[in-house]
């Protein structure tokens, strides 16, 4: 492999064809049918969807297969097939490498800078801002153009399967009867590489080895059938507020954030906590330099291994929605009648995420305090992730691969987020090898405001899958 060749490839195919169609591609509002439940009428996700799949006809790619499977009530999925070639045109037939990604994005947010907004592309200091270029619409354009960089020298690869989906920011429900119905055409992937995920900084390949899984869902606290003057309640009726709280402090020691009950833990792997301390001495206080704390705000620990490791291996609550609560413009002396939370409860990757998810519905709904009213309505039971042991091969590819286009050596980090993909894929192809990596850098924050494609970063990346897939092919 001419490996100055393959970046040299990439960038023009990048500069002239992607970034454009990446440009248009933000322009979507195709947002996840979890947040536009009117998605099949309003038509951005078909939007999407006509618009990769247009640009992956274009690509003078021998015998590429494409297909959008639309099967009634479920969101749609692009699929591509290119045939082996080289040595591997009659060596193991059922054998492929699997590529991930998808289209849908997480909804607008608030907040972004002038200038700035999720439908609004704007390319600034190498960077393409708005919603889902970096999560995750770059992975359909990144699979093909690494593909097309080997076909470019005539260059051996497995067959490749391409999967990019359309609600995974809704927590892949579609995907596992797509991927059913599929099996016989995708055969035994021994790789799989995902484009979905994150990277401690731009300067190096980084490998994910962890996914955290979640458990979602709404609590509601109801103790009047209506609101009342506070004034004559208070005292007398327990306000719903002060009882979900009570609720979740058994969940959470809210003094420190630690998660109490033992179901919602696992023991932390001894190379897992190695890669953590790996990670910790590479970043440096970058580890939490890229949120953007308000003035005189510290992280929770001043030990970075632990801020590593409570980010991808330990239990962690957040409180991502409320109803019931009045705006302060119009909030009079009234004793509301309840409270409602979105609970998302982040789980160690090796943790049952349905398990987990009747152990807290359990756990909150529980003798309620005085008697109120408590349900927990689960919407979501994601189980999270961990790779298995890295092959040899892959091994010195990845390293080889972060060399050759980043002058520095790959880096391996688990995730605090969820890929459910990930975890279906693990079981079905449990002799599988992994390549879990992504463009979401610091500052790209991905589902809130300002968030950027890192486009040297992607480049990069793209003839790093071209080599791994090169390498695969002559394992």
């Amino acid at each position: 492999m001419n490996t100055a060749s393959v970046l040299r490839f990439v960038d023009s195919l990048w500069n002239e064809s992607i970034v454009p169609k990446l440009v248009d591609y933000i322009r979507i509002p195709c947002k996840s049918p979890h947040f536009d439940t009117n998605w099949r009428a309003n038509g951005h996700i078909d939007r999407a969807v006509d618009l990769i799949e247009h640009w992956c006809r274009e690509q003078p790619i021998p015998g590429l297969h494409i297909e959008v499977l639309r099967p009634a009530d479920r969101t749609p999925l692009i699929y591509m097939e290119i045939p082996a070639t080289g040595d591997q045109k009659n060596d193991r037939k059922d054998d492929c490498v699997l590529l991930y990604g998808h289209l849908d994005k997480q909804p607008e947010m608030t907040g972004w800078e002038e200038g700035l907004g999720p439908w609004t592309p704007v390319i600034r200091d190498g960077k393409l801002y708005g919603r889902g270029g970096a999560d995750d619409g770059y992975a359909a354009f990144a699979s093909l153009a690494a593909i097309r960089a080997l076909h470019e020298q005539q260059l051996s690869h497995a067959r490749c399967v391409v999967l990019i989906e359309a609600c995974e920011e809704s927590g892949s429900y579609d995907l596992p009867f797509h991927v059913e119905a599929l099996l016989p055409r995708i055969g035994k992937p021994s790789l799989v590489v995902c484009l979905d995920s994150g990277c401690g900084n731009y300067d190096q390949l980084w490998s994910t080895t962890s996914l955290r899984g979640v458990v979602n869902g709404t609590l509601k606290v109801q103790v009047l059938e209506n609101g009342v003057h506070s004034g004559d309640a208070s005292g007398v009726v327990a306000s719903s507020f002060r009882v979900i709280r009570a609720l979740l402090s058994r969940l959470e020691d809210e003094n420190t954030g630690a998660i109490k009950p033992s179901d919602f833990h696992a023991p932390i792997p001894l190379d897992r906590v190695q890669q953590a301390k790996d990670v910790a001495k590479t970043l440096g206080t970058e580890v939490y330099d890229k949120f953007p704390f308000v003035a005189g705000m510290k992280p929770i620990s001043n030990d970075l291994t632990e801020l590593v490791l409570n980010r991808t291996w330990r239990p962690a609550l957040s409180i991502t929605g409320a109803d019931g609560l009045t705006a302060i413009a119009n909030a009079g002396n009234v004793l509301r009648p309840y409270t409602a939370v979105k609970v998302s409860l982040r789980i160690p990757p090796i943790v049952d995420g349905p398990k987990a998810t009747a152990a807290l519905k359990a756990l909150l709904e529980k003798d309620p305090p005085y008697g109120a009213k408590v349900e927990f309505e689960p919407e979501q039971a994601g189980t999270g992730w961990s790779a298995p042991p890295l092959a040899d091969w892959l091994a010195k590819s990845l390293n080889d691969a972060s060399q050759t286009y980043y002058g520095k050596p790959s880096m391996f980090m688990g995730e605090g987020g969820s890929i459910p993909f990930m975890a279906m894929l693990g079981e079905k192809f449990p002799e599988a090898q992994f390549v879990i990596t992504g463009v979401l850098g610091p500052y790209s924050n991905a589902h809130g405001p300002n968030e950027f494609l890192h486009i040297e970063m992607a480049k990069k990346l793209t003839a790093c899958v071209s080599k791994i897939l090169f390498d695969h092919a002559k394992r």
